[in-house]
């Protein structure tokens, strides 16, 4: 077995530079990651405080979150689960390892749609597993679909599914949620459904793929609707088959969540009128763009139906996504995600916005870049 050859992830690269600048004296305006510029609720902050007087803490998994997340598949979704089959994780990128080296064995193809995270592809590719990458365009809303599925030949032991999706937003509707889970249950397919996006939605709610499937595992995190990034909390949900493998997998390879953090989320869980306030400020944040992306030349984008991104075609301006959105920050302070990270074949003539930052952030980032958007309309000329 050949040694994984794992691509860079560009965008990373990109905040690199804007960090730099800042420290040159830039003033920066981060549009380039999927983090939400509001921090933990205060529900979670006073219950850290709490617990760090009062608990020294040390290896640890909750049994009282486990028990809530089960609770909140149940209350969101109807569907029914064991506290047991939650397995509490370091973040979603530690669940998404653990899935796929739970129900996967190296050489296994696994598909997923382009464009897709690029971690999908390189975790994949890391874990010695085969990306079966599916062309999505606006034709099915850049997203996978039971007909593509079915179309596979031969059938690949795997599918990730995200709804809502990074870096376009989109989400699949219900009866394609069936379709797909029909698909795979028919042809032998295990999916695996990144579900961190849920919460956040524009377009009604969503909607799990355990609605559908049982076995499906799922991904999810306390990082985007609960506003959690750098406390590192996520959860991977298990079918039956699985729990003991998972497990033996998590205590070998992460040992346990942060146990601070385990604290934390557990109140965050029920500090909901807080969070649908941040999802209002994600949701203006997106119309704000969406008003302001014509005058911008942008007028071929994914269909932003939840997450907190806007995919756009560049193609008209560049075929070099990376070196755009170096020159956009070096020339604006506004900084972006090259679709590259994306989509390795056409991700070159898209980027990403993110506006999980402040309204504010977000009128400022379009007064700098609609002037420089318009003279380079007048330089491709």
């Amino acid at each position: 077995m050949t040694r994984a050859e794992i691509e860079p992830f560009h965008a990373i690269g990109i905040s690199r530079l804007a960090h730099q600048l800042k420290g040159e004296g830039a003033q920066i305006i981060h549009m380039e990651f999927g983090q939400p510029s509001t921090g933990a609720p205060a529900p979670a902050i006073a219950r850290a405080h709490q617990v760090l007087d009062s608990d020294g803490m040390g290896y640890w998994e909750s049994p009282a979150l486990k028990a809530r997340i089960a609770r909140h598949y149940q209350e969101t979704y109807g569907v029914a689960l064991e506290a047991e089959q939650v397995i509490l994780t370091c973040g979603a990128s530690p669940a998404l390892v653990l899935a796929l080296s739970s129900a996967f064995t190296p050489g296994d193809r696994i598909a997923l749609a382009r464009p897709g995270y690029v971690a999908y592809r390189n975790s994949l590719k890391a874990l010695h597993l085969t990306p079966v990458e599916i062309a999505c365009g606006p034709e099915s809303r850049y997203q996978l679909t039971a007909q593509a599925l079915a179309a596979l030949d031969p059938a690949p032991a795997g599918v990730i599914i995200a709804s809502p999706a990074n870096p376009t937003g989109t989400i699949i509707p219900p009866e394609e949620l069936a379709a797909i889970a029909e698909v795979c249950r028919e042809r032998g397919i295990r999916i695996v459904s990144d579900e961190i996006y849920h919460g956040l939605s524009y377009v009604g709610p969503t909607h799990s793929m355990l609605e559908f499937e049982p076995t499906a595992l799922i991904v999810n995190s306390f990082s985007k609707y609960f506003s959690m990034v750098g406390w590192r909390l996520g959860w991977l949900v298990a079918p039956a088959d699985l729990v003991a493998r998972a497990r033996a997998f998590v205590g070998n390879l992460f040992l346990t969540a942060p146990s601070l953090s385990q604290h934390a989320g557990l109140a965050a869980m029920d500090a909901r009128e807080e969070l649908e306030g941040h999802v209002a400020v994600y949701r203006a944040n997106r119309q704000l763009l969406l008003d302001a992306l014509p005058s911008l030349g942008l007028t071929a984008i994914a269909p932003p139906d939840g997450a907190f991104y806007i995919w756009a075609d560049i193609g008209h301006l560049t075929d070099d996504s990376l070196a755009f959105c170096e020159r956009l920050l070096r020339e604006t302070g506004v900084a972006t995600a090259p679709g590259l990270d994306f989509d390795p074949v056409e991700g070159r003539r898209f980027i990403r916005f993110s506006f999980a930052v402040s309204t504010q952030e977000v009128r400022e980032a379009l007064e700098r870049i609609q002037p420089w958007f318009a003279a380079q309309a007048q330089n491709s000329r």
